[in-house]
């Protein structure tokens, strides 16, 4: 059973392609996420602030891209970026910056 995930994608009043997730990341929809990061070139920005879980599987989506994302977390997410060192590795920031 795949866990809900919806990608939504669009762009910041800059023309910086934003990729917002809601639900859950998992392994059961990890290949949604990897597609949807595929179909954009460049840098991309991820809103991940209404992700309640994000599992090793969805960090090794985000590793394999860390080189151009910036990340939008949520301080259910913030400790999991940090210890999982993909913080070190993208521009990670809070919702209100």
């Amino acid at each position: 059973m795949t866990t809900p995930l919806t990608l939504t994608a669009r762009s910041r009043p800059d023309g910086t392609p934003l990729l917002k997730a809601v639900g859950e990341i998992d392994m059961s929809n990890t290949d949604a996420l990897a597609a949807a990061l595929d179909a954009t070139a460049g840098p991309l920005v991820i809103d991940l602030t209404e992700v309640d879980y994000l599992d090793s599987a969805g960090l090794s989506v985000l590793f394999a891209h860390a080189d151009r994302l910036e990340l939008i977390a949520g301080p259910l997410l913030t400790p999991v970026l940090t210890i999982s060192g993909l913080a070190d590795l993208t521009t990670t920031r809070g919702p209100d910056v």
